[in-house]
C-alpha cells in the first residue's frame, strides 16, 4: 500500500473526463472526493463501503432538515454533512477505478443511493415547511414537490441518455471525435450542479431567506430539465441507425 502521497497522484490520472461537468465539481468537489478516497485506501475500505459512508452523512443531514426546527446552528451542520456526503459520492467512483474493484453492483448502488437523495432533499424541505414554516400561504407547500419533479426527471433522463448513448456508440463506426472541455459550459452548469444547491441549506437560520433561495433555485432547474430534455432528445434522435 503506496504512500497517500502516491495514492493521490494514481487517482489523479484515474479522473473521469471534465466534459459536462461544472466548475463546482471539477475544482472542489473531485478533489475533496480525492482526498477522501485516498483515506479510504489507505483504511481499507471497499467502494461500496464508501458509498454507505455518503449515504449516512446525506441521509442524516435530511433527516435533521425534517425534524429540527431551522436554526443558524443546524444550517452549517446541515450544510457541512451535505458538502461531505457529496464528495465522498465522487470519492466512491475514484476509489473503484484506482483499486479496479468497481462492478455493476457498485454502479447500481451509487445510483439507488443518489435516487434517495433527490427525492429525500425535497420531502424533507416539505416536512420542514409544514412542520416549521409559518408559510406565508399553503401553496408553498407544492414549491418542493415541483422541484422534487424536475430533480428525479432529470436524473433519470440523464441516465438513461447516457446508457442509451453508450448502445448505440457500441454499434457506431469508428472514428467520431469527442468535444473538447468547455470552461463557458463549466460555469453555465454550476446552478445545476447538487453542490452548488446544498448551499442554500446555510440559509436555513433565516426562513424567508432559505424559502425565497429554494424557489429560485428550483425555478433555475426547472429551465435547465427543459434544455436538458430538448438536447438530449436530439442528440439520441441524431443517433437512429440509417
Amino acid at each position: 500500500m503506496g504512500s497517500t502521497g502516491t495514492v493521490l497522484r494514481e487517482l489523479r490520472g484515474a479522473q473521469k473526463s471534465a466534459k459536462g461537468v461544472s466548475l463546482y465539481s471539477r475544482y472542489v468537489n473531485r478533489p475533496a472526493g480525492r482526498v477522501l478516497a485516498a483515506g479510504a485506501y489507505r483504511a481499507g475500505l471497499t467502494p461500496n463501503q464508501v458509498t454507505l459512508v455518503s449515504a449516512l452523512f446525506t441521509y442524516a443531514a435530511l433527516a435533521a432538515v425534517a425534524l429540527v426546527e431551522p436554526s443558524w446552528t443546524l444550517a452549517l451542520l446541515v450544510y457541512a454533512a451535505l458538502a461531505i456526503g457529496f464528495a465522498f459520492d465522487s470519492a466512491d467512483g475514484q476509489l473503484a477505478r484506482l483499486t479496479g474493484r468497481g462492478g455493476p453492483d457498485g454502479e447500481w448502488l451509487d445510483h439507488v443511493v443518489d435516487c434517495g437523495k433527490l427525492v429525500l432533499v425535497h420531502t424533507a424541505v416539505l416536512i420542514s415547511f409544514y412542520r416549521f414554516g409559518e408559510l406565508p400561504s399553503d401553496a408553498w407547500l407544492l414549491l418542493p414537490l415541483g422541484f422534487q419533479l424536475a430533480a428525479v426527471v432529470t436524473f433519470c433522463a440523464g441516465l438513461l441518455r447516457e446508457h442509451l448513448g453508450k448502445a448505440a456508440a457500441a454499434g457506431a463506426p469508428a472514428g467520431s471525435t469527442t468535444a473538447p472541455v468547455s470552461r463557458v459550459r463549466a460555469v453555465g452548469l454550476l446552478p445545476a450542479d447538487y453542490g452548488v444547491f446544498c448551499l442554500v441549506f446555510l440559509l436555513l437560520g433565516a426562513p424567508g431567506a432559505f424559502r425565497a433561495g429554494y424557489a429560485v433555485l428550483a425555478v433555475v432547474h426547472t429551465l435547465f430539465l427543459a434544455a436538458f430534455l430538448t438536447k438530449w432528445f436530439r442528440e439520441l434522435r441524431a443517433l437512429r441507425p440509417g
